[in-house]
């Protein structure tokens, strides 16, 4: 389950301040009231909407399905999750990056994986592979699938 974004939260404690004020003049517990419509909130974003007619353009979310995962290889160890979704951006709507650290010393190692709109992905590929950025050649491909990790019994 997704948690709540803030306005999702805001809106919430709203409606419930509300149905606490308009339901304290009501016979029922005005409490238990305003907890429902706190609850509903939440759960409203749960419930598929099929009456949908909404039509898809640029600014819509992308599903997970429109997503495609970059390998950025050669990053400069200075670089950080901030310069390198900026110079992606340029070239397309960026989900997420991630740079790979190692997990004793904590140090970027110098790759990681830029997630974004796969109608984007040849445009990013094409304009950032072996060009330079932060006087290093970046190597910039589709990332392969991570076969499953069998954990060793012990």
């Amino acid at each position: 389950m997704k948690s709540p974004n803030i306005s999702t939260i805001i809106i919430a404690v709203i409606f419930a301040v509300i149905a606490f004020f308009v339901f304290s003049t009501v016979s029922a517990t005005p409490a238990t009231i305003a907890v429902f419509v706190f609850l509903s909130a939440f759960v409203a974003p749960l419930i598929p909407n099929s009456t949908s007619n909404s039509t898809s353009s640029d600014t819509d979310v992308t599903s997970n399905d429109d997503l495609k995962t970059l390998y950025v290889g050669n990053l400069p160890y200075r670089a950080n999750e901030t310069a390198v979704r900026e110079l992606f951006s340029s070239y397309g709507n960026v989900e997420s990056v991630r740079l790979m650290k190692d997990k004793h010393t904590g140090k970027r190692r110098g790759f990681g994986f830029v997630e974004m709109a796969s109608n984007d992905l040849d445009k990013a590929i094409a304009a950032l592979n072996d060009s330079e950025f932060q006087q290093r050649t970046l190597k910039v491909r589709e990332a392969k699938e991570r076969p499953e990790r069998i954990e060793a019994e012990h």
